[in-house]
């Protein structure tokens, strides 16, 4: 593998540049801004440190730019000294840290909150970010926009709870600056801008991050950089419409609500037979066969019908599908050898109740095909 990195490097156009390192990242890359936040707080020259794009590579697939960084990803260094290449930030920013220790603040590179709340973000953060703005699932290790958006609040709040309840500083962990600020700055941003889109209210972010997020932005020049070159690409994408067709944020369920939404409230009772956390199994008051048992998601989410359903509905589907054949398998509840599992989609199919159910029917032999 160094052979290969090195072949590249000396056949890239950038192999000598004036710069000791040339740091590759993207404005709107929230892991490369802790690098560049580094630099400008440090004061570096384009001498020591030149930001570039992967662009100036051939882009990330490159294979000039894929010797350097194997992922394909922001931020990555290489050394121009050394022919050293590093990938991934948190690699990047404690060279940055360590190689220029004696340019700017130290960042409290050996303060321990510091660098928790850094590996916080990294684990927990960082992985599930992109339910902020992808397109669908999965979101890190979530399979639906609604559970990680809900995940990135409660580590936030877990990071809230790392810092002292008085006002120790103008930074995380102190009057100095830290890795964490560097850290976590750029996520806030992301987050700041575009949680509103999802109506998720003002308790996203904890009050204590909020104030000092703005306070870094209102005082603080190399964050208030890094803001705006945020920003500027945040932007574009906004009024480029890249919100307008993500659930929860340009699209919503607006549909009215239905019968099953007051049997799940309690005010119509019903048969109940199964339920957990996500979906709930009653016997149809109306029923087509012995044994008759409809399975609903408890949050609708926009599947009124089946025609609906998007990448975002895919945990949902299935986890009906594996209770309605649980509930297939129960003979007490008249079941037998075989069921007919339907979905009906749309009137025309004889959906009568526009909130997604399966009908598991048995407890009698069924003909083909349907009436």
């Amino acid at each position: 593998m160094t052979q290969s990195w090195t072949k590249a490097l000396s056949s890239s156009p950038l192999a000598t540049p004036a710069a000791r390192h040339t740091l590759y990242d993207i404005p709107a890359s929230n892991n490369g801004a802790r690098c560049r936040i580094i630099v400008y707080k440090k004061g570096l020259p384009e001498s020591e440190v030149k930001v570039l794009s992967p662009a100036d590579l051939g882009g990330f697939k490159s294979d000039a730019y894929l010797a350097i960084s194997p992922q394909g990803k922001v931020p990555a260094l290489q050394c121009h000294d050394t022919n050293l290449c590093l990938a991934e930030s948190d690699t990047c920013a404690r060279y940055l840290l360590s190689t220029y220790s004696n340019a700017g603040p130290s960042f409290q590179a050996d303060n321990p909150i510091s660098n928790q709340i850094a590996r916080f973000h990294d684990l927990y953060l960082s992985t599930i970010q992109m339910c902020l703005y992808k397109a669908g699932p999965p979101f890190g290790s979530f399979h639906t926009r609604k559970d990680a958006l809900a995940e990135y609040s409660k580590q936030l709040h877990v990071i809230a709870n790392l810092l002292p309840d008085h006002d120790a500083g103008y930074y995380l962990c102190g009057n100095d600056v830290s890795l964490a600020d560097a850290t976590l700055f750029p996520s806030i941003v992301f987050a700041a801008f575009m949680h509103p889109k999802f109506y998720l209210g003002p308790d996203f972010i904890p009050e204590k991050l909020s104030k000092w997020f703005q306070n870094l932005i209102e005082k603080d020049h190399a964050f208030c950089r890094v803001y705006d070159e945020m920003m500027t690409v945040l932007q574009k994408w906004d009024a480029s419409g890249r919100w307008d067709t993500i659930w929860l944020a340009g699209m919503r369920d607006e549909e009215p609500g239905t019968l099953f939404d007051r049997i799940l409230s309690g005010e119509i009772p019903a048969s109940i037979v199964k339920e957990d956390d996500k979906v709930l199994a009653f016997r149809d008051i109306n029923p087509a066969a012995p044994a008759h048992v409809l399975v609903i998601p408890k949050d609708r989410d926009g599947l009124t019908r089946l025609s609906k359903a998007t990448r975002e509905h895919s945990e949902i589907l299935g986890h009906l599908m594996v209770v309605a054949a649980e509930v297939a398998k129960d003979e007490s509840l008249g079941f037998g050898s075989g069921a007919r599992i339907v979905i009906n989609d749309g009137a025309a199919a004889g959906q009568e109740v526009f909130h997604l159910h399966v009908h598991v029917l048995g407890g009698r032999d069924f003909t083909w095909p349907p009436g």
